[in-house]
């Protein structure tokens, strides 16, 4: 069973910081772009940011600066440090990952979500 566990979230004033992860288990073979999106009530799922296996990084405009996207391809964990939170930032957060497992002997891929994490930010 694969699988992605996300955690870090929580309550926090504006201009406070909170780091996500979100930790990649069961037969992974190789984990592709990994990334962070968020959605917030009455609104579309949005991405929040995405790093490449290499390590190449992507944000939204909307975080730029304020949010850090890191992995840990050993630990097939991903990272989001987000600091000056400001309440437009509450939302649920989720992971994805492109990922590449096998199941007996084949081999699949498929994108994967996590069932997301709140994150709420006070003013």
């Amino acid at each position: 069973q694969v699988q992605l566990v996300e955690s870090g979230g929580g309550l926090v004033q504006a201009g406070g910081s909170l780091r996500l992860s979100c930790a990649a288990s069961g037969s992974i073979v190789r984990i592709n772009t990994m990334g962070w999106y968020r959605q917030a009530p009455g609104k579309q799922r949005e991405l929040v940011a995405t790093v490449t296996r290499g390590g190449s990084t992507n944000y939204a405009d909307s975080v730029k600066g304020r949010f850090t996207i890191s992995r840990d391809n050993a630990k097939n964990t991903v990272y989001l440090q987000m600091n000056s939170l400001k309440p437009e930032d509450t939302a649920v957060y989720y992971c994805n990952a492109g990922l590449i497992y096998n199941r007996g002997s084949a081999i699949y891929t498929n994108d994967y979500s996590g069932q997301g994490t709140q994150v709420t930010v006070s003013s």
